[in-house]
């Protein structure tokens, strides 16, 4: 930079200096380059103060507004925030996406918000009671049904004499470690039933509902009640987390817990035990089958969950096979997972073209591109298969819980704002607001991301936090 006051343009030394640090510049890469335009913001202190209150972001989304709190009475101006005085007029806030493919310290979040989610249904808490812990609980598994065999970890299916009618292998004889990329993979491709597989994972979530509601169906002919009076009698609460086999296929993980008719505040029934609780889950997800509109494309059957059905009582905290704690953790690992953990990709596929040019195994291509196909079907357009496509076809949501079961995301971030702000000493400024309070804001979108020194710089602030953690981990437990 020239000295203030000095023109560059006729003053011959500031000239020179001028050139050889644009030709300086010329020579930088684009990330050395964007290093000195950040090094030139003279507000960049605070833009890397608010890169920390997004503990390192790596997507983060930037706006512009303001936020006026008046009495109603006086209009006195209670409080006023305005991104006017920010970095470049704008203020970052969390992408808050949960896969750790896309935003690792946003994803740690919000695992950490699954996992008091969970368990607060299991232990109490988060405005549950602690009698919960009481009720009958079960960790549940629902699997998807075969497809076709498949290469698996450790000892593979033992090699048979023989091949299939395409020529394939009708078994393996090797031992896969987990690490294996053939780990997941058809051993037959032609045998292998691609449309299944993908109607399959669309219709998961419809397969879900009806467990539930064959919950209930089953808990009345147990108890020899009718259909509607099983729900005045208890109310079945469940919180289930979604994650993708390595052959592509979803599977469900849920906690499964027996209320009173009013939810977790109410005890359950003297009948409702952890045993019938066990029999109806498993009698009830026999039951359940779909029917698909018939097409020669994918033929006629029905959709049911597979075999492998796996159902545990829960143990509390005081030991046992499953605590809480490590139920709750193991469902908060798998929100921060998707399809890349089958090997497909987190974006959303545009074309046939693209599908072609993807860097993925052929079992995982094939998958996508059936899922294509499938969604031009007419009679199939209500599953929006070309937009679910990457998802290996599967629509619905990664975790979903019953109204009952416990608190929410939203109230979890609430509490968590409202931490932070008594934290910063400004908590009367936004608590008691009511009737005699109007708040006027005005806020709006103005870009998202990182350029190439920005990403670099909240990188080393997430790994930072991260470490800061660790110690404090570490320390918290020496005390102990």
């Amino acid at each position: 930079m020239t000295q203030p006051g000095i023109n560059p343009y006729t003053d011959p030394t500031a000239r020179r200096a001028f050139l050889d640090r644009e030709a300086r510049l010329r020579q930088l890469s684009e990330v050395e380059t964007d290093f000195v335009r950040l090094g030139d913001m003279p507000d960049l202190a605070r833009w890397l103060d608010q890169i920390r209150a997004t503990g390192g972001c790596a997507v983060p989304v930037y706006l512009a507004g303001h936020t006026t709190a008046l009495a109603s009475d006086t209009g006195e101006i209670l409080r006023h925030y305005t991104t006017a005085t920010e970095p470049n007029g704008r203020l970052a806030v969390r992408c808050r996406n949960r896969r750790a493919s896309r935003c690792a310290p946003c994803s740690r979040e919000h695992s950490g918000d699954t996992f008091h989610l969970v368990r607060a249904g299991l232990t109490g808490g988060k405005g549950i009671p602690d009698s919960v812990r009481t009720h009958p609980r079960l960790f549940v598994t629902l699997t998807a049904p075969s497809f076709g065999r498949v290469h698996r970890v450790g000892a593979c299916h033992p090699a048979r004499r023989g091949r299939c009618e395409h020529s394939g292998r009708h078994g393996c004889g090797s031992t896969h470690p987990a690490t294996d990329v053939l780990v997941g993979q058809p051993l037959c491709t032609a045998c292998y039933d691609y449309p299944g597989h993908i109607l399959w994972n669309a219709s998961a979530p419809v397969l879900w509902k009806a467990f539930r509601d064959n919950l209930y169906h089953h808990l009345a002919a147990r108890m020899g009640v009718g259909r509607g009076e099983i729900r005045r009698l208890t109310r079945v609460s469940a919180a289930k987390v979604a994650e993708y086999q390595r052959r592509g296929a979803i599977h469900f993980h849920a906690v499964v817990r027996l209320d009173g008719p009013d939810g977790p505040a109410s005890h359950p029934p003297s009948w409702a035990s952890t045993d019938l609780l066990l029999e109806t889950v498993r009698s009830a997800a026999a039951a359940v089958a779909l029917t698909l509109p018939w097409s020669a494309a994918y033929g006629d059957g029905r959709l049911r969950f597979g075999t492998q059905l796996d159902a545990h009582p829960l143990a509390g905290s005081d030991g046992g096979r499953l605590t809480d704690d490590a139920v709750a953790a193991y469902v908060a690992k798998y929100t921060s997972k998707s399809v890349e953990s089958a090997g497909a990709v987190d974006r959303r596929i545009e074309s046939l073209a693209e599908i072609r040019a993807l860097r993925v195994t052929s079992h995982v291509r094939a998958l996508i591109a059936t899922a294509w196909r499938l969604g031009d079907l007419p009679e199939l357009r209500h599953l929006r298969l070309h937009a679910w496509a990457h998802m290996l076809g599967y629509r619905g949501h990664c975790l979903t819980k019953t109204r009952a079961y416990s608190t929410t995301y939203g109230q979890l971030r609430a509490d968590r704002a409202d931490h932070a702000r008594t934290l910063a000493g400004v908590r009367d400024l936004y608590t008691d607001w009511d009737d005699t309070t109007i708040t006027e804001s005005a806020w709006r979108f103005v870009g998202t991301g990182h350029t190439p020194a920005e990403a670099l710089l909240a990188a080393g602030i997430a790994e930072d936090l991260a470490a800061n953690r660790e110690i404090a981990r570490q320390s918290a437990g020496e005390r102990s």
